[in-house]
């Protein structure tokens, strides 16, 4: 009877010691996220509105490109591959220094400052990534409590900046490897991301909200536009990631110069924005989203947004990957529902939240994030545009280091990096 309730006790005062130890280190690292994602994403509307009052800005783009072209170097950082260097330190033995977060930061502010075309979510992944690798560090912890306070970390800032921490928490555990969820960091990831959402509001910074103006009643002429629409926001998100990826490798071929790589690109985004004339496509574009679900946005404005994102961050100017893709998916959804003749404001969400499935390959949290930045009432609008638009998009990615684990259209075991 004895040995019984040892057995018994055993596993069950296991699970305790890992909440309490983790509860404790993820409030620590919850609340280092929120702070500092909270000065970072200020300093980034700072340093945004700053762009849009006073356009000679933009004639700054060389000095931000080569300052931060020289600050990557002096930290020896100049082969840092981003977002890619935090999902290998989870899913292999991958180290992040500790100097990417501070990198990130002034980087991504200066691309911002000057115009770029660039979000900040993507570098607030790096940064928290670098805050839970130094917790990791002072903590003395192993390398596999390491990778769970690496994700901590991101969750952390992610639902700081984006004020979506159910979203932030699931993401982190979903986009490392496709098929396999790393369980054991779900209780840190999500008192993290709820705890650095949290200090975000204290500290005045307000989370991504948008409504949707008409949401018709769902049937199956609605499903079957909704499905159409899942399928075109799959290839654009193919065509997305492409554009992304073979940019960068045209800027490596003909510019080996890193800094006459960034004085390229800065040359090509100030005729690019002076040809636009206006600045809708500089910076995040969250007008641009706003736009699109009040149902109303040009016919080229996600390509000319594609195009101004690959010339930006292919040539080495910082910034995140995610707000653009919602941008992207929130015009081109808007377009397809104005083509239809059916609640554009509702295909702009759909098509935000499809897109974002389609180049990160995270179904779930595309759901969650969907959810809290436009409510519950399309649930089954966005589940049917998400589900397809993953589907059909296949193995191709935003992140290379990305690991598909399990196949998505079988049953088996494939384990292969993204496209």
């Amino acid at each position: 009877m004895k040995l019984e309730q040892l057995k018994i006790k055993a596993p069950f005062g296991a699970q305790v010691d890992y909440f309490v130890k983790w509860g404790l280190i993820s409030s620590v690292i919850g609340v280092l996220g929120g702070v500092v994602g909270s000065v970072f994403g200020h300093c980034i509307r700072l340093a945004s509105e700053s762009f849009q009052n006073y356009s000679w800005l933009l004639f700054l783009l060389p000095v931000s490109g080569i300052l931060i072209t020289w600050l990557y170097r002096m930290f020896h950082q100049e082969k840092n591959r981003g977002t890619n260097m935090v999902l290998e330190a989870v899913s292999s033995d991958g180290e992040i220094a500790l100097s990417t977060g501070p990198l990130i930061f002034v980087s991504t502010a200066l691309t911002h400052l000057t115009g770029g075309s660039a979000g900040r979510e993507g570098a607030a992944l790096q940064i928290g990534g670098s805050m839970g690798t130094l917790v990791g560090n002072v903590l003395r912890l192993d390398e596999r409590d390491k990778k769970v306070a690496v994700m901590c970390g991101m969750s952390a800032c992610f639902g700081a900046l984006f004020g979506t921490p159910l979203a932030a928490g699931v993401f982190s555990l979903e986009v490392i490897s496709i098929g396999v969820m790393y369980y054991a960091a779900l209780v840190p990831c999500l008192f993290a991301s709820f705890i650095g959402a949290g200090i975000a509001g204290l500290m005045g910074l307000s989370a991504e909200h948008f409504e949707i103006l008409e949401i018709p009643q769902f049937g199956f002429v609605p499903a079957v536009i909704i499905i159409c629409l899942g399928i075109l926001c799959a290839i654009v998100s193919i065509l997305f990631c492409l554009m992304l990826h073979e940019l960068e490798h045209l800027y490596k071929r003909f510019f080996k110069n890193p800094y006459l790589r960034i004085l390229a690109a800065s040359a090509i985004l100030i005729v690019m924005s002076l040809l636009a004339g206006n600045r809708d496509y500089n910076g995040s574009s969250v007008g641009l989203i706003e736009e699109a679900l009040e149902g109303h946005v040009r016919y080229e404005a996600f390509v000319l947004k594609m195009v101004f994102t690959a010339v930006t961050l292919g040539a080495g100017y910082k910034g995140g990957e995610i707000v653009p893709t919602l941008c992207v998916g929130a015009t081109f959804g808007c377009i397809v529902g104005t083509l239809f003749g059916f609640s554009p404001s509702l295909c702009g969400a759909c098509g935000m939240a499809a897109l974002f499935a389609g180049v990160t390959n995270c179904p779930i949290s595309s759901m969650l994030i969907a959810f809290e930045m436009c409510g519950f009432e399309a649930m089954p609008y966005f589940a049917l545009a998400i589900a397809v638009s993953f589907t059909v998009s296949g193995y191709y990615g935003l992140y290379g280091s990305q690991k598909f684990v399990y196949s998505k259209t079988k049953t088996e075991f494939i384990n292969r990096k993204a496209n």
